[in-house]
């Protein structure tokens, strides 16, 4: 049951309940009324949360620690689902260059660790493997081909999608069709292994949810689709770049995540900073968990922090319990 649906329900029995308590009901009536309830809420959707490892993308590349404790910090702070970063592994001795034997070790070692804390592997994010959107046809293909690795590697760790960008061509007619050729060249590969192909709102042109989702219909295979990020909305900045100068263009963070739920096989709850009341101060989470239930969305929602004034591991569970708090659920 949706989560509105729910709080409709509820409140409108406790309206029943007062109107037949004016007109001295029965007691039994008013027992069923409030075992309905009852009945309601054990049906209601159960937040299921999992940890983006960029996160703690900091702990990993400024402070030193290794990448392969991804799993157990995640369970020392109450997830039960894992997203990986293929770059956090980058500079790793076992995992540098990613080599076949490399790829070997980055999946045992990975496999081992959630099944060690009893963690399900859910997503790997592919970073720094080409451009799926470039505009050029061989370099586009090449990019393709070395994201078959991870695809691999999602599969033999039980996970069911990889996260990929569209950071190719700057000109909208030519990263349109260039986005919808590298997917469906992907899309084609992945479902072979049984792995979704999810496109992240991550700057430039995949920040504008309507375009986006035109290159997911014209893709239009079944284990394409999105992951919608709450706070990656910035569709042009200052110089030019993806993420390094602040952002002039902003598309509707709100009208972008409704867009972009229908399509959606993750969802990843961006924030930055909060205030006193534990609230983000610039997405209302409330409005958010809304609309992504409002799409029925039942999957796993990722913590994704990226604030700069909270330490890591604060800014995670700061994140966490607002996200509980929104959603009336406890932990």
């Amino acid at each position: 049951m949706k989560r509105r649906s729910f709080v409709q329900g509820t409140l409108q029995a406790g309206v029943a309940l007062s109107v037949f308590g004016l007109h001295s009901c029965k007691p039994k009536q008013k027992e069923k009324e409030v075992m309905k309830t009852e009945e309601e809420k054990k049906t209601s959707p159960v937040l299921k949360l999992s940890l983006a490892q960029w996160s703690i993308h900091r702990m990993i590349n400024e402070e030193g620690m290794d990448p392969y404790l991804f799993a157990e910090k995640a369970k020392e702070w109450g997830f039960t689902g894992l997203e990986y970063v293929n770059q956090l592994y980058e500079n790793e001795p076992n995992t540098k260059g990613f080599s076949e034997e490399a790829m070997g070790y980055f999946v045992k070692r990975s496999k081992a660790e959630s099944e060690k804390h009893g963690l399900e592997n859910l997503i790997i994010m592919i970073d720094h493997e080409g451009d799926l959107s470039a505009a050029d046809e061989n370099e586009r293909k090449e990019a393709v081909e070395n994201h078959f690795k991870w695809v691999d590697a999602a599969a033999e760790l039980g996970c069911h999608s990889v996260r990929v960008n569209l950071m190719g061509s700057k000109v909208a007619e030519e990263w349109t069709a260039a986005s919808v050729d590298g997917l469906t060249q992907l899309s084609n590969y992945a479902k072979t292994k049984n792995i979704n192909v999810i496109v992240e709102n991550h700057g430039g042109f995949s920040s504008n949810a309507q375009m986006l989702v035109e290159v997911i219909e014209k893709v239009g295979l079944p284990n394409c689709g999105t992951l919608p990020d709450f706070g990656n909305f910035c569709v042009k900045r200052e110089d030019g770049s993806y993420f390094s100068s602040p952002c002039i263009e902003e598309y509707d963070r709100y009208k972008g995540i409704e867009e972009l739920m229908p399509y959606a096989k993750a969802v990843s709850a961006k924030s930055h900073d909060f205030d006193e009341q534990g609230n983000e101060t610039h997405t209302d989470y409330s409005k958010m968990m809304n609309i992504v239930n409002e799409a029925g969305y039942s999957g796993y929602v990722g913590v994704e922090y990226e604030g700069d004034v909270l330490g890591e591991k604060e800014g995670i569970l700061a994140t966490k319990e607002l996200l509980l708090k929104v959603t009336g659920q406890s932990m």
